[in-house]
This record gives C-alpha cells, sequence and structure tokens, in this order.
C-alpha cells in the first residue's frame, strides 16, 4: 500500500493526485496520493506528519521547493545542481533523500530536434523560484549558450545564477529585472516559470504584454510550465502571433513519472497518466 503526496502552497489547481492514481492504478496497485497544502512557515510541523504517518514519498512544490533542501540527507546530482527539490522518497529510517525531477519533465517535453537546436542558443526564463533552478539546469544540459533570468526579486535571481554558473562556467548567465524584457528577437526559447497564468492564481494574464510576445522569432519556442488551464494565456498570445509552444502538461506528466519509478521502481502508463489529466481538466 503506497501513501504518497504532494506539498505547496495553493494546491488547488493542481493534477498531481489525479496523475499520480493514475500511475497507481494503470500498474495494479494499491495506493494514495494527498494534496497537503503547506505555506513555507508550516513545513517542518508537515515534514514531521509525513514521516509519522506512514507515507513513502511526496513531491514538493511553490513555494517549497529551495526549503526542503534544508531537510534532507541526500540528494541527486540534478537537486545538488539545481540547489531545489521537487520530489522526495522517505526511507525506513525516516530519512529524507531529495532528487529533482523537474529537469527531465523540462528536457522530455521537447521534441528531440528542438533540443538539438537549444545548443549555442539564448534562453530567457522568467521567474527565479525552484522550478527556474531546474529549467537553468535544463537548458544548461542542453548546451545553451546565454540563459538570461527575468525576475521580481534580482537579488535571489542573482544568487540562483551564481549556483548555476558554478556547475556550467562555459553557459553566460545574467539576471534582470523582469520589466526590463522589451523584445524577445535574440531568443531561441522562453521559458515561463512563474506561476503568473495558473487557475486560481492570476489565471487569463500573461506574465509579459502582448508586445513582447510578438517578438519573438517564428522558429523560436516560448513555453510556459503552468499546466492548469492547458492554455495559459501567454501560450494563447504566443499561437495567435504564430510562435510554437509548449504547454506544461507534458512536463508535468514526464517529472511524475519519474518521481513515481524513484517511489516505486516500477514505471507507470504515460499516456493513462496524460489521459486522466486532461479527463479531469475538461469535466
Amino acid at each position: 500500500m503506497y501513501k504518497l503526496g504532494l506539498i505547496g502552497y495553493p494546491l488547488s489547481h493542481s493534477m498531481s493526485k489525479v496523475i499520480q492514481e493514475a500511475a497507481l492504478k494503470s500498474l495494479g496497485l494499491e495506493g494514495s496520493y494527498e494534496l497537503l497544502e503547506t505555506e513555507q512557515e508550516d513545513l517542518i510541523s508537515r515534514i514531521k506528519y509525513l514521516k509519522s504517518n506512514g507515507f513513502q514519498g511526496f513531491n514538493v512544490t511553490i513555494p517549497l521547493k529551495v526549503p526542503i533542501t534544508l531537510f534532507l540527507s541526500e540528494v541527486d546530482n540534478v537537486a545538488n545542481v539545481a540547489g531545489s527539490a521537487n520530489t522526495i522518497k522517505i526511507l525506513n529510517d525516516s530519512t529524507l533523500v531529495g532528487y529533482n525531477t523537474d529537469v527531465y519533465g523540462f528536457v522530455e517535453a521537447m521534441e528531440e530536434n528542438f533540443r538539438k537546436e537549444i545548443a549555442n542558443s539564448n534562453a530567457a526564463v522568467l521567474g527565479n523560484g525552484g522550478a527556474a533552478r531546474a529549467i537553468g539546469v535544463g537548458l544548461s544540459i542542453l548546451k545553451a549558450k546565454k540563459i538570461d533570468f527575468f525576475a521580481r526579486n534580482i537579488i535571489n535571481a542573482s544568487e540562483m545564477a551564481e549556483v548555476l554558473r558554478r556547475n556550467f562556467p562555459n553557459v553566460e548567465m545574467r539576471c534582470h529585472q523582469i520589466e526590463s524584457l522589451k523584445d524577445l528577437s535574440e531568443y531561441k526559447i522562453l521559458v515561463n516559470t512563474t506561476p503568473i497564468g495558473m487557475k486560481s492564481k492570476a489565471a487569463g494574464i500573461s506574465p509579459i504584454d502582448e508586445d513582447i510576445v510578438k517578438t519573438m522569432n517564428k522558429d523560436g519556442v516560448i513555453y510556459d510550465i503552468v499546466y492548469n488551464p492547458l492554455k495559459t494565456e501567454l501560450i494563447k498570445l504566443a499561437q495567435k502571433h504564430g510562435i510554437k509552444t509548449i504547454q506544461g502538461l507534458d512536463m508535468l506528466i514526464y517529472q511524475g513519472a519519474k518521481a513515481f519509478e524513484i517511489w516505486t521502481g516500477k514505471k507507470p502508463d504515460i499516456l493513462k497518466m496524460k489521459i486522466a489529466a486532461l479527463e479531469a481538466m475538461l469535466d
């Protein structure tokens, strides 16, 4: 009997319960996946709850992907480089091991040809949280030449970029106030890692104005990791101007499947996970 969950805040938009319970069902495994809303000041008490109530593992989302690292006995290489973790395994002795499956999900959601095109190109990332760190790692692994981070908190963004620079010295990384972003023409890819556009949190709003969106090269891609709604305002604006897009649901499914494998040692049916999510979102 598997007991799994998700911590973070807010969680009303989350499809993680749907996809993980579909993963369990696809393999005929008994178990449950709970959504446990947790604000930053409640993280310690939530960890105690998870340890004492028989959970084998849990996912971590906004705003806890970086703070959770303070409580981990061990991390995988990707989580170590990113300085953030989104998947935690609870061992038999109650110690916590952290993984970052966001990087895997981010890369897997791209077509293979486009992954190759990122090499030696410029990328822009909106945000400076745990997801932005993971995307920075993913773009660096794909050998982007330069990554510009656009954020509201420039101090946090600079600290994040410094960690990434130490691990990827061949990639140029710069930080800017998000208000300074006016033109996307130099970028092969723009990735939104902020929650702006998410259902129940600034839904129907794009993190950047339409005038900026339409400056993106037609051979570039706008990638929004927000997955609920399926088509965020940013995705709609990009498609309106004929710009290729990648929606967040595939990243969610791939990172979720990798997390499931970490917890159970088994590969779930990815298609069944995606169908379950689509049915729930279109219900």
